[in-house]
């Protein structure tokens, strides 16, 4: 079994509706109105991408945990 095949994950995109404190966001999904709790990857970090309340995004999540993300990318 390969690595790539063990990283399974779900690309989602969603809009960030609260701002918390150490770089973790409240987004609100697209597809069925569900909440996650998200942290910003590590490249958005290294470049200070600011993200802010309304902001649409495109988030990795666990198929294991619903209920936590990654934020992977700001949209327009």
């Amino acid at each position: 079994m390969s690595k790539q095949q063990l990283e399974q994950h779900l690309e989602v995109e969603g809009t960030i509706k609260v701002v918390l404190p150490g770089t973790m966001f409240r987004v609100t999904l697209d597809n069925n109105k569900h909440e996650v709790l998200a942290h910003i990857c590590g490249k958005m970090r290294k470049r200070w991408v600011r993200l802010t309340a309304g902001d649409r995004v495109r988030m990795e999540m666990s198929p294991y945990d619903l209920t936590k993300g990654r934020i992977t990318w700001r949209l327009k």
